[in-house]
């Protein structure tokens, strides 16, 4: 049956359409947002997947470029794999919504959200993630919802809820907030050095829309909902723990998980692991689910020590910083490199610098964004970790740690207009163990200092975790989680910032939600822990970024010329321009409101090209002297070419003080020669000697 739910939102209709389409699927929604239009869809396997100890839900996030007017490029003519923002969005919906599944459902879900037109007033990226919550809690899928989201811009100062993809891209805040009734789920952020009382600010009035936003979600449900199926639970028996127990009890699990190396804890589990299955071995059924109960088993030992004793796993206090060190240069030939080492977490990031031309272009449904200059990617191998395994490319995860780092980053960054070069940074994970996106914040800030981009301000970043107990004022936030603190705690809260603000927050969290003295406890140890970083280990490693790019980096001189100008400089079918970039090795960009910068590694062939350009847009100053080549000798004369595509005529009786007889007995093809402009002739053509300029 098909019905639909309006309600107002942040001073447009929103519409949701229930039982229009896809009527096989557990659940679908068809959003209406202005005249965006985004079809979600929540479905589920009938039957558990075997053999698995998690949850596997998949968030798809599919951009139809029909949904714009375009038609997609290349050869085939149709979209293929997701865009990178498709990916982030698909991180977005999926960190708020994978909390609030059972933990012990172990059938496949898919959310699918299918942008089928974009009205640019109604970010379709908001719509997706509340057809999501809407798709999902009126399905018959398990599901502790809803959840709903609200998206909060910053435009001169004042606060825009659910702001338009002009205001989204050219503001000072891009925060998203996802809550349950009564707590914020998830929490993601890029900002202008946003002051941490006012980001506190933004997240509470977005989690306040957002309950407006449930209590419509509820109605839709208790009228259009359907009764949740059961499922078969992979929950770990509560007799196999008390058995475990006996084994190895929790003094022993205690020292086995109580080191602050990562390598040696594995070994102490594994050497766990094997007592247990020895002891079971005779019951199929408990050994099949080993690896889970083991993984619980080590999980309660944890936040047992760290909830009750103030314990953490590897000795440190609850606000302590792991050992911390950093270092630059230590890759030669590249623009710029540092390294970063926060325990046994360690990333090595390594800066190139390149003209504005070779910006990355970006194809997808927001027209504003057409070019990223600045690019930061993250990698993640398997060796990082003491695994091997092939490398196939980035992942999902790898894609949203390079993001997170490129977010935290932007906002300190020169002006092209100061600094006019595309800039890319790839992190390279050497080691991990916990919040490696955070060690690349701090490196590539190193890297890019390293490499002479002159950013405003230093940015660090730092993780705190959580464990919670029975009620919400029993918690405690910790300072630099480290890998098994973020396995086996609720929360992993990334800041990243300057002495002046945050400019990025991602949050994660397991349990379903956060109250508000625990998002403020988090921001305030961050924002304590970045500064000692900043102080303590990144300022000793380079203090303030280089004054000039390195040896190795290209160099760029610039200047402006007349935009009517442009067409001369780059000749008919790019004659002109390609033959100075041809004779000088340089680059050269020239923008549409004529901005000139030419780019290369030898000095002199720059200062060349520049020379030919302003020749060629400049018109000959009588008495004036000039310097070019000789490339044609006429009966009558010689040709002089001063820069490519702009040539004057020396007449016979100007090329030498005595008389001859013939161009060819002074000059020959190829000759340098200065010349004095001797202005108009009586055919009014510019006239030139080269006697005069003797």
């Amino acid at each position: 049956m098909y019905k639909q739910f309006t309600m107002e939102l942040a001073g447009r209709t929103l519409r949701v359409d229930i039982g229009r389409v896809c009527a096989q699927a557990n659940g679908a929604a068809l959003m209406h947002y202005g005249d965006t239009v985004v079809l979600s869809t929540a479905t589920a396997s009938k039957e558990p997947r075997e053999g698995i100890d998690f949850f596997p839900l998949s968030v798809e996030y599919e951009e139809k470029m029909y949904a714009v007017g375009k038609i997609p490029g290349g050869f085939n003519k149709r979209e293929g794999k997701a865009s990178e923002n498709a990916i982030l969005t698909s991180r977005v919906i999926d960190r708020p919504m994978r909390p609030l599944f059972p933990k012990d459902y172990r059938n496949d879900v898919t959310l699918n959200n299918m942008v089928m037109s974009v009205d640019t007033e109604c970010r379709p990226e908001l719509l997706a993630m509340l057809g999501s919550s809407i798709a999902t809690c009126i399905s018959d899928i398990p599901f502790d919802g809803p959840c709903a989201t609200t998206q909060i811009g910053l435009v001169d100062g004042e606060f825009i809820v659910n702001p338009s993809q002009s205001q989204w891209q050219d503001g000072d805040l891009q925060l998203t907030v996802a809550s349950t009734k009564q707590k914020v789920i998830m929490i993601e952020a890029g900002a202008n050095e946003i002051p941490e009382a006012k980001m506190i600010e933004a997240i509470y009035m977005a989690h306040d829309i957002n309950q407006t936003i449930i209590e419509f979600i509820d109605k839709i449900v208790a009228e259009v909902g359907k009764e949740k199926h059961t499922y078969v639970s992979c929950a770990v028996p509560a007799e196999m723990f008390e058995a475990m127990k006996k084994i190895v009890t929790p003094e022993q699990m205690e020292e086995a998980v109580f080191t602050d190396d990562k390598q040696t804890r594995e070994k102490n589990i594994d050497e766990v692991t094997e007592k247990m299955a020895e002891a079971f071995a005779d019951n199929e059924e408990w050994l099949a689910v080993l690896g889970e109960a083991v993984y619980q088993y080590q999980k309660k030992t944890v936040r047992k020590m760290i909830l009750k004793d103030h314990k953490r796993p590897d000795g440190r206090v609850i606000n302590q910083i792991r050992p911390l060190s950093a270092e630059v240069d230590l890759i030669p030939r590249v623009h710029g490199s540092a390294m970063f080492t926060r325990g046994q977490t360690q990333i090595c990031d390594v800066v190139t610098l390149a003209p504005l031309s070779e910006a990355q272009k970006v194809d997808g449904l927001d027209d504003n964004v057409t070019t990223k200059r600045y690019i930061h990617q993250y990698n993640f191998p398997s060796y990082s970790v003491g695994e091997t395994k092939p490398s196939r490319g980035p992942g999902r995860r790898e894609i949203g740690h390079g993001a997170l780092a490129e977010k935290a980053l932007v906002p300190v960054l020169p002006s092209e207009e100061e600094f006019p070069y595309a800039i890319r940074a790839v992190s390279e994970t050497f080691e991990s163990n916990g919040s490696t996106s955070m060690a690349s914040t701090c490196a590539s800030c190193m890297s890019l200092m390293a490499a002479g981009v002159p950013i405003k301000r230093m940015v660090a970043g730092i993780s705190c975790g959580l464990v919670t107990g029975d009620t919400d004022d029993d918690y405690i936030v910790l300072t630099d989680i480290q890998g098994l603190e973020d396995f086996f705690g609720d929360m992993d809260f990334k800041v990243t910032g300057t002495t002046e603000g945050i400019t990025a927050i991602q949050m994660d969290i397991k349990i379903h939600g956060l109250t508000r003295p625990i998002v403020e406890e988090a921001i305030a140890r961050t924002r304590e822990a970045r500064l000692f970083i900043m102080d303590t280990c990144m300022k000793p490693a380079i203090a303030e970024p280089r004054k000039t790019v390195g040896e190795y980096a290209p160099k760029i001189i610039q200047t402006t010329i007349d935009p009517a100008k442009i067409g001369e400089v780059v000749g008919q079918r790019g004659k002109t321009i390609n033959a100075i970039i041809d004779e000088c090795g340089v680059k050269i960009d020239i923008t549409d409101d004529g901005f000139v910068s030419v780019c290369g590694l030898d000095q002199a062939g720059m200062d060349q090209a520049m020379k030919y350009i302003k020749t060629i847009v400049n018109d000959f100053v009588e008495g004036e002297i000039y310097e070019g080549k000789v490339v044609s000798i006429k009966e009558f004369g010689a040709f002089i070419e001063f820069a490519p595509g702009k040539e004057g005529m020396v007449h016979i009786s100007k090329v030498a003080n005595e008389r001859i007889e013939h161009v060819e007995d002074v000059l020959t093809l190829g000759d340098h020669v200065k010349c004095k402009c001797m202005g108009k002739d009586k055919m009014g053509r510019i006239s030139f000697s080269i006697k005069d300029a003797q």
